[in-house]
């Protein structure tokens, strides 16, 4: 592979440095690694030790001088007490550490005065000395305020006093309180306070400040101590002059006036040296009368914004105090007879800090070492220098230079390893700092493994790692795949550490690479192979969702990732940047599966930026959707009521939280509580934006308000109520409305309205006056009646004559506003007139159009409703005889003269009378007319059978339409062939002219062949809709007279279809079992079929379908052999029609052997029974009918034996007639339900 780009890269690689341990100390580490090659000696170097400052409480049991240290060969430990050597060993008061380290521990056993002091650890091998920072050992003395007496202090009244705490010196921090001795706080305000060395001043002491036992109590936290001062007294002396110039005794002591002047600080100037980062507290106190106020300025510029004034007004607090807030600060006390002031020159000093601290280092025999070491601070720190613990010049050295800062040694070797220390100080404090300085030659160790293997994805970064160890330095290269040359181009970065860098991978980039390290002591090299890998993408990330609260939320995170990596992927959930711990059970609401995340039972808390992570082995992608959590506002909080008029009421709230969704309305309610109690009614609604609404109010109420807040999720709890307001009675402010005036006897006129709601009284007594006269009187007086109730009758009027008509209310405050007149009517009366000249047009044999003469507006007596239009039919045009048939009627609203009548019967004569009606009722009515429709075309016809089905014919029997409209002329048959499948073959019409025929014989049939037959009844308009029924032809003759219905009466609605074996040359004797006599008995849930074999018995399987009527179902039963003589049908709901067939499994297109039409007994019926049979005369009856039974059945017992062994009838049913069947199946003495069509045809042939 050719590389574009700068030539080759090399790198002169030092050693890899690894800095650790405490932060006075720099050590320089060797890897593990190379140590596990070669035994390397190394320098001490401090790994731990004490902090600066260790303070012995009294309460804690024990103090371990910490320091440890490591190094090769392992270190030795001394220690130095105040500069002294000091051996732990040698005391036995001290305990020894159990790790091996220089570390001591002192117990705590009352004498630890004896180890207070400044200790310093030494850790040394023969390499040279690491040392620790000075540790110094506090032993705290507690403190305590000495004994003394203290005389009483005594001033006049208006002049100043300090009382003096002087608290002893502690640990800190140190808090001060005055207090009494019941330990009752000593108030401070403007005029008293505790300044921040702890005396109580007064800035002018009053009569009332005087007591015997103030005392001052120090309380250091640390040590946990509180000491007490002796008690003070303070006696304050009133001057004794008077003035009446105070109000109430006229009397009042005089206190005199004075400028302010400061009780702390002293002088007119204070200097503040403080440390950075300390805080900064100026105070001024001031005395004087009246109390001066302080105010503080900084010279040259405004006060930081840190700054805080405390203490009321009298210290200048600035935290964490920077460089920029030195300066010159300012106090002033001022009070209206002049002021004083203070200035305080404010310098930020800091300890000591490194700018450049001494590094360890490996350098080669014969190079020129340096030594840096650069400090700050304020004032400038000093430096000074160590080597193994000692000074430079105990341990001289002539290729060493020593400087300020930096030390140099030339032309090194390693005699010259050793540790240095660098020593920074001021008055703030010490810092000191170890460097470890080894001169020495070593091959280069390369410490990273070999032949790692590195996964890359494509277009991302990959660093391959070659870790070394050497000295003089190494020069590092990289090549690939065996090639001598090193990798170069812009894609390619060599790091100082020795690692290569390769961005914007690629798929050629994989493969083998080697890195060799080279210096003049030798060279090492190793492998590291590159694999290529597709990216994670994430490719149907979460989308943002927002929810209603306690709903569930669901997060899809699906990703696409390279598929070397299938059992190493890994796939977790953030909330804001921080991961769902599944197993947490703060987390009980998460569920992860499959790349989807579901949070059950949705709260506010889940609410935020959820983030899903995949992650393979040398990549991941992210992606994040927020959840937002809806719900209805917070109920609105703190209503008030304001500008209370009377009339009107002010009401403002706080809205609640809308849980982001804008709130888009607030809902006012109110409680009446004198009226409806706990029931709440709307007031009003204003938008989401009001925070108050200005609202109506009626008199004589008491008023309760609560607000509710409505966003596009609902409408939230409304707030608690506000507090209660009774407004005064006054007049009403409405009248009624919804007057309604109507007229329900002739000379009556009834007025109703709707009345006033209870609130809207506005006070006790309402009553309303009631106004009417008649319209068009002129200046006719009102007739007027005052009434309680909500309606009123005016009787004696005239009949519909419109009346002027209002009602107003009133209460004992006085009327409601001047109400509106309105205009009713009085009562109505029926019409006294018919309408004339009623006229019947002939539109077509349904339809006639009627027209008639209006009824004068005077015979109405009313307001018109319209006209009424009333027919019937008289006859058929074919009878003589005439009937009144059913009345029909029609209405047609408004003032007209003609209408429509539709819905009539052709061919028939009728007669119609028309009629006024009003809102009183119907008029009287017309002469009658009579009229008649012309001729149609015939109805369908109702009954339509096959009979006599052979193999090459049909015969059918119809009976005539019940309505044939017209003179029949004759039938319209058709008929073409329906085999069992997609195709149908010709329609062929036969006429038949004789409009008496009711059967007709079909020739020229195909054998076996199923048929649609279709027969309509003509007139001389046309014929009319078709009645259809099937058959299939038979295979040979059918015996003669037999009835089609025991073998083949069809139905257009089939039942289930079973397979039926079709074989060559069968015979319909072979594929029909002999049955006869088939009969049907139904109770009101189960049916019983039953039938007589025939002489030749066949072994063969009977089915019995049936299927309820109304839902068009077929029911099919298990095989029945033919040896059987009858099933029944179980299950069956009351009062209901089936049709049941009796089907052969052999039979040729499933064509029934018997079908009927049965109807189950009704519930009702049963009951009634039910209901009969606890009487006591039924029973009765039935024991009587059941006796005339027995006698009955013995007679004819008796009758048989007369006649011989065989009656005639016997013999008849074992030797049947073959011409006779026919009859004996319709006359065979079992219970048959006749079939539908039968019953309707017996019914039409009656006379």
């Amino acid at each position: 592979m050719r590389w574009s780009g700068r030539p080759g890269v090399a790198l002169f690689l030092g050693v890899v440095l690894s800095f650790s341990g405490t932060p006075g100390s720099s050590s320089l580490d060797i890897p593990l690694e190379v140590l596990s090659h070669m035994n390397i000696e190394q320098l001490p170097t401090i790994t731990a030790q004490s902090p600066n400052t260790m303070i012995a409480f009294p309460f804690d049991e024990s103090y371990s001088m910490r320091c440890a240290a490591k190094g090769n060969p392992e270190p030795e430990f001394r220690w130095t007490k105040n500069g002294q050597e000091f051996d732990p060993d040698q005391d036995p008061r001290l305990l020894p550490p159990e790790d091996g380290s220089g570390t001591f521990i002192i117990p705590n056993n009352g004498n630890l005065s004896e180890f207070q002091g400044i200790y310093r650890c030494y850790a040394s091998n023969k390499l040279g000395t690491a040392i620790s920072e000075e540790i110094e050992f506090v032993v705290p003395h507690v403190p305590k305020f000495p004994k003394e007496k203290i005389d009483p202090i005594e001033v006049e009244e208006g002049q100043p006093v300090t009382l003096k705490c002087n608290p002893p010196k502690g640990i800190p921090p140190l808090q001060i309180y005055w207090m009494t001795i019941g330990l009752q706080h000593i108030e401070q305000d403007e005029r008293v306070s505790i300044g921040l060395n702890g005396n109580l001043y007064f800035a002018n002491a009053l009569e009332r400040d005087s007591r015997r036992d103030y005392c001052c109590f120090a309380s250091f936290s640390r040590i946990r101590t509180i000491v007490q001062k002796t008690a003070m007294s303070l006696v304050v002396r009133n001057t004794g002059l008077k003035t009446d110039s105070a109000p109430g005794s006229g009397f009042a002591n005089s206190i005199l006036k004075s400028k302010p002047s400061l009780l702390s600080p002293p002088g007119v100037q204070t200097y503040t040296h403080l440390v950075k980062g300390q805080a900064l507290m100026l105070e001024c106190i001031a005395a004087g009368y009246p109390t001066p106020k302080v105010e503080w300025i900084r010279v040259g510029q405004g006060l930081p914004d840190r700054a805080i004034v405390e203490n009321h007004g009298k210290v200048l607090h600035i935290p964490n105090v920077q460089q920029e807030d030195e300066g010159q600060y300012k106090c002033k006390a001022k009070n209206g007879h002049g002021e004083a002031s203070h200035f305080f020159h404010v310098t930020v000093e800091e300890p000591p800090q490194w700018t450049t601290r001494p590094e360890s280092q490996i350098s080669m025999i014969g190079s020129d070492v340096l030594i840096k070491c650069v400090a700050t601070g304020n004032p400038k720190p000093t430096i000074s220098w160590r080597v193994n613990g000692l000074a430079l010049n105990e341990v001289p050295a002539a290729n060493r230079k020593v400087f300020d800062n930096k030390i140099i040694l030339e032309r090194a070797n390693s005699s010259d390893s050793a540790v240095y220390q660098c020593e920074a100080s001021n008055k703030h404090g010490t810092i000191l700092a170890n460097a470890n300085i080894m001169i020495m030659n070593l091959p280069p160790v390369i410490v990273t493994e070999d032949s790692l293997q590195y996964s890359a994805v494509q277009g991302k970064t990959i660093v391959l790692h070659c870790k070394t160890f050497s000295s003089p330095p190494s020069v590092i290269t990289w090549s690939k795949e065996d090639s001598a040359d090193s990798v170069t181009g812009p894609r390619f970065f060599l790091h100082d550490n020795g690692s290569l860098e390769i961005s914007a991978v690629e798929e050629g980039d994989m493969g083998e690479y080697s890195c060799i390290a080279k210096n003049r002591e030798g060279s090492r090299a190793i492998t590291a192979f590159l694999d290529i890998k597709e990216p994670t993408k994430i490719v149907d990330p979460p989308m943002d969702l927002r929810i209603l609260v306690g709903t569930t939320a669901q997060f899809v995170c699906q990703a696409e990732f390279d598929r070397s990596f299938n059992h190493e992927m890994e796939t977790y959930w953030l909330k804001d940047s921080v991961v769902i711990a599944l197993n947490d059970t703060e987390n009980m609401g998460y569920l992860v599966d499959d790349g989807i995340l579901q949070i059950a039972n949705v709260s506010y808390s889940d609410q935020g930026r959820y983030s899903c992570v995949v992650r393979s082995p040398v990549d991941q992608d992210i992606a994040s959707a927020h959840l937002i959590v809806t719900d209805v506002p917070d109920a609105p909080e703190d209503l008030m009521l304001s500008e209370l008029s009377g009339k009107s009421v002010k009401l403002k709230w706080i809205p609640g939280d809308d849980h982001n969704s804008s709130t888009t309305a607030f809902v006012i309610e109110f409680e009446e509580s004198q009226r409806e109690p706990g029931i709440w009614r709307e007031a009003q609604r204003v938008p989401g934006s009001h925070t108050s609404a200005l609202l109506k109010l009626h008199g004589h109420a008491d008023y309760r308000f609560r607000v509710s807040g409505v966003n596009e999720v609902g409408q939230g709890r409304p707030s608690e109520p506000s507090e209660s307001y009774k407004t005064p009675a006054r007049a009403p402010d409405k009248n009624p409305e919804n007057i309604k005036i109507e007229g329900h006897l002739p000379h009556e006129m009834d007025i109703n309205w709707e009345p006033l709601a209870p609130i809207e009284h506005n006070g006790p007594g309402l009553e309303y006056k009631v106004s009417y006269r008649q319209q068009g009187t002129g200046d006719e007086d009102w007739q007027e009646h005052v009434v309680k109730r909500h309606s009123f009758i005016v009787k004696g009027t005239p009949t519909f004559v419109p009346y002027e008509i209002k009602i107003q209310a009133r209460n004992h405050k006085g009327w409601a506003p001047e109400p509106r007149v309105i205009v009713g009517y009085s009562g109505e009366d029926f019409p006294s007139a018919a309408p004339d000249d009623v006229a019947v047009e002939v539109v077509n044999n349904t339809l006639v159009k009627v027209s008639w003469a209006r009824v004068h507006k005077d015979k109405l007596h009313g307001r018109l409703g319209g006209y009424r239009v009333n027919w019937w039919r008289l006859r058929s045009l074919l009878a003589s005889k005439k009937s009144h048939g059913e009345k029909h009627a029609l209405t047609f609203p408004g003032d007209r003269s003609h209408a429509l009548v539709p819905g009539l019967r052709p061919f028939s004569e009728y007669s119609l009378i028309v009629m006024a009606f009003n809102g009183r009722g119907n008029g009287p009515g017309s002469h009658p007319v009579t009229f008649r429709t012309p001729e149609g075309v015939p109805d369908q016809i109702s009954v339509l059978r096959t009979m006599d089905i052979k193999k090459h014919s049909v015969s059918l029997s119809w009976s005539p339409p019940v309505e044939p409209n017209g003179v029949l002329t004759g039938y319209l048959l058709q008929y073409q062939l329906i085999n069992d499948t997609e195709e149908v073959g010709p329609l062929v019409s036969v006429n038949v002219s004789d409009p008496d025929a009711s059967k007709w014989l079909l020739p020229d049939l195909e054998a076996m062949s199923k048929y649609k037959f279709y027969l309509r009844a003509c007139t001389r308009l046309g014929c009319g809709p078709a009645t259809s029924e099937e058959c299939a032809t038979t295979p040979e003759a059918t015996p003669t007279g037999t009835s089609s219905r025991n073998f083949s009466q069809t139905s257009t609605r089939s039942p289930p279809s079973t397979t039926v074996a079709r074989k060559a040359n069968t015979t319909l004797s072979s594929l029909v079992p002999a049955i006869m006599n088939v009969s049907s008995s139904v109770s009101n849930n189960f049916a019983n079929i039953s039938w007589i074999p025939g002489g030749e018995r066949q072994d063969s399987e009977l089915y019995v379908a049936y299927m309820n009527n109304r839902e068009g179902n077929w029911k099919i039963s298990e095989a029945l052999n033919t040896s059987k003589t009858f099933h029944v049908i179980k299950g069956l709901e009351p009062g209901t029609e089936y049709t049941v067939r009796l089907m052969t499994k052999n039979w040729v297109d499933n064509s029934s052997i018997f079908e009927d039409v049965i109807k189950t007994r009704g519930e009702g019926l049963a009951s009634i029974h039910g209901g009969i049979s606890t009487q006591g005369w039924f029973i009765g009856l039935m024991c009587a009918v059941a006796l005339l039974t027995l006698i009955l059945l013995i007679a004819c017992f008796v009758n048989r034996n007369k006649g011989g062994k065989y009656s005639v009838k016997e013999k008849e049913d074992l030797h049947p007639d073959v011409e006779s069947q026919g009859m004996n199946d319709d006359t065979f003495c079992e219970y048959r339900t006749p079939l539908a069509h039968e019953q309707r045809t017996d019914r039409q042939r009656d006379p």
